[in-house]
């Protein structure tokens, strides 16, 4: 029978770092996009534009929520 081994602290924390990183990666892009008005024109905008902008609301509320901010 196989022992099973003691979790590792070290990659736990290279794991943790890492996905810190991409995390930290996503929200420079989410602000990119949105310093950019996610790339819709003012003249342009319609009611998909609203609804698209709806549920990413609706994602990141999910995310504060999960992460109680």
């Amino acid at each position: 029978m196989s022992k099973r081994s003691e979790p590792n602290n070290e990659q736990a924390l290279a794991t943790f770092i890492a996905r810190k990183a991409e995390v930290d990666a996503l929200l420079t892009r989410i602000q990119d996009a949105s310093a950019n008005h996610f790339n819709a024109n003012p003249d342009e905008v319609h009611w998909g534009h609203a609804g698209s902008l709806g549920h990413v609301a609706e994602k990141l509320r999910e995310i504060t929520e999960f992460l109680n901010v």
